[in-house]
């Protein structure tokens, strides 16, 4: 009993894009089948055919997948569902090597993800930086290798009354190969076109069959990509001694400032280096099916930080010489290592009444730990100028150059009992779920925290001061370590009936209590109406919620962020030491936050499914969904707002302080629309989709708690239009895209164009960067049945977003003596750092080759 349904309490299905794209190449007779064993999130009835679904879900299957050309998960699914966003940023810390993943707008942890529909764990990193997902945790999707995938299965419709916390947005399940046989040995490599981010990524898969009963599958994956840098030149001055002129030139005083190196930065995307495995295993034993899946990655990551030059005298601190630590400057590198691991087994029977019991457990571990290279500790090199005998140079030579920063471990545990009956007129499926989230932070070296030149009551021990942790990324002190869990436990119900024969309708009843803020009970109902064989109405509604992240509860660090100056808003950003505290902190109950409780999220969906002709099908699903009390991260908070904040702040040792609170409400509505046509061309198969999403998030009500020390404070000062503008405009509000697929003979030609549209970044000021258009193509060449080669690009044409005009650092010109240029740029900033749908690496060409066995 080979039972491919068996791990899927998952979802109803509109089959999308990609998904009809693959299927249609098969014979009709083996569609038929495979959708007849297809088991899909959101409905616990196998078997549905696509029309008699009542929410829209993309099935994205593995051709799909591999005909984007892209190598990491989170690009793919960019390429091909239009509702799916997966934003770029830079020099943005954790955020450089662990990019936000997001549905329909929303945020990164407002999305479910699913491995073979067990819940899967959330990465262990915040993002508390400016970017796309401030505030949130969502889940490491690069972590699972594209090679292991068997399909991807997208519900984008609210289902937190069926899966629980997090799936307001919508769910992603990611299906894992389950073949007994055959495997396959893929190469490839590619660059851009400015001759940097070369990536090689090498796929060994093979499938075993475990006697006549079983099968085990499993994919080891290696991909090594190198960094990108986009960086302007720096334009301000290194050293110190320039005079601004009356044109706002500035004349060199330091000699050195005429051949200092102008490429300071490097902007773009991080080097990084994995190795993936995942193994995926089934077994007929007795009367069911023991089953069970392993998946583990390892990345090393590098990214940048601000640059520091000579001058920056808090952060390269003089020496007794007069000079800075490092004469030169230096570029803080941030070395990220990103291990993931989990695994699930399990046990699922069916009875003779055809009603089935299915029980697992699943376990799953993110670890992050920081490293911080090329920097220094400029309060370390502080102390040793007053208080030893040591020459600069022997300082210098003394200063240790890296630390560990901290360490980062987020764990899930989950035992699930599912039991489902079918009966005459209607399923019924049942079950329970026991969870318990574990977050640890470690503490790092001392050298990479510790304030050498103050006294533990903050009084200075020297004539001056300088900042204090390692430069580029600071370090956590053990006061800050955090081992903290929390157990869930849930029930829930759902049913689904044939009304009539053109009419289908579901329910589901769900109760959570989490421990720490309570309970939530969670409803949906959904229905499709057959009008005629070839139009369908569906639609749901629904309620939802999402609990505070551990993350959110028990963040509490202090970072340097680089931020905008209030007194010189188109000057270069400055450096701020920024606390973020835990929920339940001393300092955050001095001044009254209250504990976090959970996100409300009231979910409404209407859709019609038209079968236009035998070839051509369209879609089209409208949304609604309202969230209330929605945690967002505080601005960055210094003194003089308030005496209570204030007190806090001078105990903390932070400049300003950030704290996480329910204080927004949210409005999110849109449109998805997918049509796809099959026909035969010329002699060969064409498969053409156009698919596209339009979404628009509103913040309706931002507030701030009445009884604690904010309560007085205007809630636009403590989030600010930056803040508001991230959740509502950093992400383009229209996507749109257009695929074909043409396979003739040995040949096959996949040609994608994928329209971003506008979107809007306030950073110091406000800029709109402009819809773009980018060329994917793809061409494979099967040799032999089991040899093919391909070649192809992304972004072809080398389409960059709009050059950015705000928030820049290190802009100005500069010139000698005589009046000529040393440099003149605006800024390291040639692109927003801020947030980028599509990157800004420009194109990306590529070739392989697939050996099958």
């Amino acid at each position: 009993m080979r039972n491919k349904n068996i791990h899927a309490a998952l979802i109803p299905i509109l089959l999308g894009a990609a998904s009809q794209t693959a299927l249609a190449q098969e014979p009709a007779q083996a569609q038929e089948e495979e959708v007849e064993k297809i088991s899909i999130v959101g409905s616990r009835v196998a078997g549905r055919s696509v029309e008699d679904l009542p929410v829209p879900v993309d099935i994205l299957s593995a051709e799909a997948l591999a005909n984007t050309g892209q190598t990491e998960v989170g690009r793919m699914l960019q390429a091909i569902a239009p509702s799916f966003n997966f934003s770029s940023s830079s020099i943005s810390d954790g955020t450089d090597a662990l990019r936000p993943a997001t549905l329909r707008g929303l945020g990164p942890d407002q999305t479910l993800v699913l491995i073979n529909g067990r819940r899967r764990h959330q990465a262990s990193l915040i993002h508390i930086n400016t970017s796309v997902g401030r505030g949130t945790a969502g889940t490491d999707m690069n972590a699972i290798p594209a090679a292991s995938i068997k399909r991807i299965e997208v519900l984008r419709d609210g289902a937190a009354a069926q899966y629980g916390s997090d799936a307001i947005a919508g769910v992603i399940n990611i299906v894992l190969n389950d073949a007994d046989e055959g495997g396959k040995v893929a190469v490839s490599y590619g660059e851009y076109s400015e001759g940097d981010g070369e990536t090689t990524n090498v796929d060994i898969s093979k499938g075993f069959s475990l006697g006549d009963n079983g099968y085990l599958n499993t994919t080891l994956n290696f991909r090594d990509r190198g960094f990108t840098n986009r960086a302007g030149l720096h334009g301000s001055c290194q050293f110190s001694g320039c005079i601004e002129q009356a044109n706002g030139d500035l004349l060199l005083g330091d000699p050195r400032e005429a051949t200092a190196t102008r490429s300071t930065f490097r902007i773009g995307d991080a080097d990084a280096s994995q190795f993936g495995l995942t193994i995926n295993s089934g077994y007929e034993l007795g009367d069911g099916e023991l089953y069970g899946f392993l998946t583990y990655s390892n990345r090393d990551n590098e990214s940048a930080a601000f640059f520091r030059h000579n001058n920056n005298n808090g952060g390269n601190a003089p020496l007794q010489d007069g000079d800075a630590t490092i004469p030169a400057g230096f570029l803080p590198k941030i070395n990220t290592e990103i291990k993931d691991i989990s695994y699930n087994f399990g046990y699922q029977t069916e009875f003779s009444d055809g009603s089935s019991l299915d029980f697992s457990y699943t376990y799953g571990q993110n670890n992050i730990d920081y490293v911080t290279s090329n920097t220094i500790n400029s309060s370390f090199a502080n102390s040793l100028r007053y208080s030893s005998s040591l020459s600069a140079d022997e300082i210098r030579a003394s200063i240790p150059r890296q630390a560990s920063a901290y360490g980062l471990e987020l764990s899930l545990q989950t035992l699930n009992l599912d039991y489902t009956q079918d009966y005459e007129y209607f399923s019924l499926a049942m079950g329970a779920e026991i969870r318990t989230d574990e977050f640890k932070v470690t503490a790092g070296d001392e050298y990479s925290y510790r304030d050498y030149d103050t006294d533990e009551l903050g009084n200075s021990l020297f004539p001056d001061d300088r900042s204090a942790g390692t430069q580029g990324f600071g370090g956590t002190a053990p006061m800050q370590a955090v081992d903290e869990t929390r157990d869930v436990i849930s029930f829930y119900i759902d049913a689904e009936t044939e009304v009539t024969e053109d009419l289908i309708v579901s329910g589901a009843v769900r109760y959570d209590d989490y421990e720490g803020f309570g309970d939530s009970t969670n409803f949906k109902l959904a229905a499709n109406w057959s009008i005629t064989e070839d139009i369908a109405i569906r639609g749901a509604m629904s309620t939802g919620f999402r609990a505070p992240s551990m993350q959110q509860l028990y963040t509490d660090n202090i970072s340097t962020q680089f931020q905008t100056d209030p007194a010189n808003p188109g000057g270069d950003q400055i450096a701020v030491q920024v606390g973020t505290f835990r929920n339940d902190s001393n300092l955050a109950k001095a001044i009254g936050i209250p504990e976090l409780k959970e996100e409300e999220a009231t979910n409404f969906s209407l859709g019609t499914v038209i079968n236009i002709t035998d070839d051509i099908n369209l879609t089209i699903d409208w949304y609604s969904i309202d969230i209330d009390d929605r945690i967002v991260l505080s601005n960055s908070l210094g003194q003089g707002l308030s005496p209570a904040l204030d007190a806090a702040l001078i105990a903390s040792g932070a400049g300003a302080g950030q704290f996480f609170l329910n204080g927004a409400d949210t409005e999110t509505t849109g449109i998805d629309i997918i049509a796809t046509w099959n026909t035969e061309l010329l002699g060969g198969d064409f498969n053409l989709t156009a698919a596209a999403n339009f979404t628009e998030t509103d913040v309706v009500n931002i507030y701030t708690p009445p009884d604690s020390a904010l309560g007085g404070i205007d809630p636009s000062d403590v989030f600010s239009e930056q803040a508001v503008s991230i959740i509502e405009e950093w992400q383009p509000q229209d996507r749109i895209s257009l695929s074909g697929l043409y396979t003739i003979g040995d040949v096959s030609i996949n040609l994608a164009f994928n329209r971003y549209g506008e979107y809007t970044v306030t950073d110091g000021g406000t800029q709109t960067y402009g819809a773009e258009v980018l060329t994917d193509l793809r061409v494979n060449y099967q040799v032999t049945e089991s040899l093919s080669f391909n070649i192809g690009g992304n972004n072809l044409f080398d389409v960059y977003p709009d050059e950015n005009t705000i928030g820049n650092s290190r802009s100005g010109t500069i010139v000698d003596a005589s009046g000529d240029v040393v440099v003149s740029s605006p800024g390291v900033f040639t692109y927003s750092r801020r947030s980028a749908p599509f990157g800004f690496n420009g194109a990306f060409y590529y070739a392989g080759a697939e050996f099958k066995f």
